[in-house]
C-alpha cells in the first residue's frame, strides 16, 4: 500500500509529474504535426489519441480522484474532449474528424499545469485518503497522482513506438 506521510511526498509527486511530462514533450517535439493522426500499418491508435488520452487520464487521476470534479473544470478540459479520448474510445481516423494538434496540446498542457499546481497545494494528509474505488495500481489519492505519472510513461513508450513506425529514427 502507498505511504505518503511527509511533505517530501508532495515534492516527489510533483517531480514525478514533471519528469513524465518533460519526457513525453521531448518525444512529441520530434513528431511532425502532420503525423499525429496517422496510424502506421494496422495500428489501432495514433499520436493524437495518445496525447488526448494522457490529458484525460491526468485530469481524472491527479485532479478528479483527489478533489472531485469542479464546475469550473469545463474550460480546463471539455466533456466532449474527455469523452473523445477516454479509455475505450475509438481514435478518429483524420484531423477533419478530431480536434487540431494545437487544441490537443493546449488541453494536454492546461491539465498538466493545473495538476501540478493543485498537487503542490495539497495537505499531505490527503495523500493517504482512499481513492474511493478499486484500481489495480493504487488505492489512495496520492497513489492516483503517482499512477498519473507512471501511466504517462507507459503512453510515452507507445508514442515512441508510433513515431518509429512512422519512419523516424531512434532518439537515444
Amino acid at each position: 500500500m502507498e505511504n505518503h506521510n511527509t511533505m517530501d511526498s508532495i515534492e516527489t509527486l510533483v517531480r514525478d509529474l514533471e519528469s513524465a511530462r518533460s519526457y513525453t514533450t521531448t518525444i512529441l517535439n520530434t513528431v511532425d504535426p502532420a503525423d499525429w493522426y496517422r496510424s502506421p500499418g494496422d495500428a489501432v491508435t495514433h499520436i493524437a489519441w495518445q496525447v488526448g488520452h494522457l490529458a484525460v487520464a491526468q485530469y481524472r487521476l491527479a485532479l478528479v480522484v483527489v478533489r472531485g470534479p469542479k464546475p469550473d473544470d469545463e474550460p480546463l478540459i471539455s466533456q466532449d474532449f474527455a469523452k473523445r479520448f477516454a479509455p475505450g474510445s475509438v481514435p478518429v481516423s483524420s484531423l477533419k474528424d478530431g480536434p487540431s494538434v494545437e487544441e490537443i496540446r493546449a488541453v494536454f498542457e492546461r491539465v498538466h499545469t493545473q495538476a501540478v499546481a493543485e498537487t503542490r497545494e495539497l495537505n499531505p494528509n490527503v495523500l493517504d485518503a482512499s481513492a474511493g474505488f478499486e484500481h489495480p495500481m493504487f488505492s489512495t489519492k496520492g497513489g492516483s497522482i503517482r499512477w498519473s505519472a507512471q501511466h504517462e510513461f507507459t503512453h510515452a513508450g507507445q508514442i515512441s513506438l508510433l513515431r518509429r513506425l512512422l519512419g523516424r529514427t531512434w532518439l537515444w
